[in-house]
């Protein structure tokens, strides 16, 4: 077992701000016209302080912060703003001059200092950004500003999928390292900043050529952000709870049956949230997906081997995924199968079957996440040089995809997706998606592509949706219904991984002014407005007037989104 410990004297810096824009704009315009605020809720390490400190930016506020080690000290968050034994009401009237008073960590506040912050929510002359984990032990007061409707609550989601693989893009991991990251951290940005630059400081991370991007696989990182989220079940001292978890971990990645278990023990993990318990299957997993690898990372190896099941043949579970996929592919509805065991083999850098992978790379195709099926295939290839299934999904663009399904009817939609329905008259199963598609299409229906988008959504077929949406935006007449098919797509376009076909292509529109096209183009590099503003020698209301206008005419308010309608970088054709 190695354990990662953090090195303190070289601080890293912290990731630029990514994603979270509707949040962003509803912080920021919390405290405007009149409003007395909001509440910034959610899990540990979901990035409350992170979008707060973006939304306050330029202001002039006030920040109070509470601590575990002050929490039995009366006001000790507000010490650096209030004189020495100061009364409550005294408190009020003196933070009542504050215009904008940030409190971060408020679960942590002592009761004066929370009774303050709900005294100051009451009378509301001073705007509170207040933020609060969710889960953990909350004073009341801090609750009831909430729970009592004196603020709104934004509860903080999990960052999405494209916004951390948009995140983690300097680091060059390879795709199937970024999902194994995502579903172990699920939304934990401080743990996921650990397990980035832990393998890679002891340079665990395995290149892969020709691609420039690294690959990591096996036991877990056990660093210092692991082992405090690991704590919950490393602490478990009733009868048989130990035991309990550790034989569930060693078990991935099937369930495990309740036959042999310890009844009593399973109902006080299930209580406390640790354990997931199926009924129908009579089975029962950790809850989270972190817990399983964490576990056996941190296990001796005398002990390990005691718990490790006798050798299991994983084969007949692989081919019911394999045949799952196929299945789905068959009946043209590709939304997400459970795939445990072909997830867990490509975590631990077990060899994965050619034929998995083929189908695999092709189901994630399908969906629209071309370079998840890239990296399925380089699997495949991995364990299987030369697998034409594998090397034909390496290689696979628009003008192939015919080839390689020979007369399916992949390769008639084919010309429905590339503008030319003619071709697909009486060719596509009749009723389906597909067929409604090329039939909107042929009609020039705008609304009718719509909804072709919405069912193609629906099934999972992510990018022939961004597809449909982006030939409606030609389609229809209304300049609103166009910028609105526009947004769908460019939302869509945005999931699927860099893609780019001729549908899509399309997408690059908007008649911006110069300056706004300026604007817009570094917008979608990444820049905030203070450092475009600083760049272009411009105001920051200047700068957000100009996107405002350009978002208008774009039909789009996603910054995140920016990036598709301006000249694009490197893409991967789908």
């Amino acid at each position: 077992m190695t354990t990662y410990e953090q090195d303190a004297t070289t601080p890293r810096p912290p990731w630029p701000f990514t994603g979270r824009d509707d949040e962003l704009e509803r912080v920021r315009g919390a405290w405007a016209a009149g409003r007395r605020g909001i509440v910034v809720t959610g899990p540990a390490g979901h990035g409350k302080t992170r979008l707060i400190t973006e939304a306050v930016r330029g202001t002039d506020h006030a920040l109070v912060t509470g601590t575990p080690e002050a929490r039995e000290l009366p006001f000790a968050a507000f010490a650096h703003l209030l004189p020495d034994a100061v009364s409550p009401q005294r408190a009020v009237q003196i933070l009542s001059g504050v215009r904008l008073l940030v409190v971060d960590d408020a679960h942590l506040l002592d009761e004066a200092s929370a009774a303050l912050v709900h005294q100051l929510a009451v009378h509301g002359r001073t705007r509170l950004v207040v933020a609060a984990v969710d889960g953990v032990p909350t004073p009341g007061a801090v609750s009831r500003l909430w729970t009592g409707e004196l603020l709104p609550r934004l509860a903080l989601a999990p960052l999405p999928y494209e916004d951390v693989v948009q995140l983690l893009a300097p680091s060059g991991l390879e795709p199937l390292t970024v999902r194994r990251l995502h579903g172990v951290c699920r939304g934990d940005l401080r743990l996921l900043r650990d397990l980035v630059a832990a393998p890679a400081a002891a340079g665990l991370l395995t290149s892969l050529p020709g691609t420039g991007e690294q690959r990591g696989r096996g036991p877990l990182p056990v660093t210092p952000a692991v082992r405090e989220r690991l704590a919950p079940l490393l602490e478990r001292s009733g009868p048989g709870e130990r035991e309990t978890l550790e034989r569930l971990a060693f078990a991935e990645p099937l369930a495990l049956s309740l036959d042999g278990l310890d009844l009593d023990a399973l109902e006080r993990l299930e209580e406390d949230g640790l354990i997931q318990v199926d009924d129908r299957a009579a089975a029962v997993t950790l809850a989270h997906p972190l817990h399983g690898p964490a576990l056996r990372a941190v296990t001796g190896r005398l002990r390990a081997r005691r718990l490790t099941r006798a050798p299991r043949d994983l084969g007949p579970a692989l081919e019911a995924e394999r045949r799952a996929l196929a299945r789905g592919i068959e009946r043209l509805d590709v939304r997400p199968v459970p795939t445990p065991v072909g997830e867990w083999l490509v975590a631990e850098g077990m060899p994965v079957p050619a034929g998995y992978a083929a189908v695999r790379a092709r189901f994630a195709r399908l969906r629209g996440e071309v370079r998840d099926a890239a990296a399925w295939a380089r699997e495949g290839v991995r364990e299987t040089p030369g697998d034409a299934a594998c090397e034909a999904e390496l290689r696979l663009t628009d003008s192939e995809l015919a080839a390689h399904d020979s007369d399916g009817v992949f390769a008639v939609y084919a010309a429905v997706r590339s503008g030319k329905p003619g071709r697909a008259v009486g060719r596509l199963p009749e009723g389906s998606v597909f067929a409604r598609h090329a039939d909107a299409l042929r009609r020039g229906d705008g609304g009718g592509l719509d909804r072709a988008a919405e069912a193609l959504e629906e099934r999972g077929f992510l990018l022939f949706a961004a597809e449909a949406y982006a030939q409606a935006v030609r389609a229809h007449r209304d300049p609103r219904a166009a910028r609105l098919s526009r947004t769908r797509a460019v939302a869509l376009a945005r999931r699927c991984q860099g893609a780019r076909t001729p549908a899509l292509d399309g997408l690059v529109l908007g008649e911006l002014t110069a300056r706004q096209r300026q604007i817009v183009t570094l917008a979608a590099a990444g820049l905030s407005n203070r450092e475009i503003a600083e760049r272009l020698t411009l105001s920051v209301r200047t700068v957000g007037n100009h996107l405002y206008s350009a978002y208008t005419r774009l039909g789009t308010g996603d910054r995140g989104a920016l990036p598709w309608l301006v000249e694009l970088p490197e893409c991967v054709s789908a």
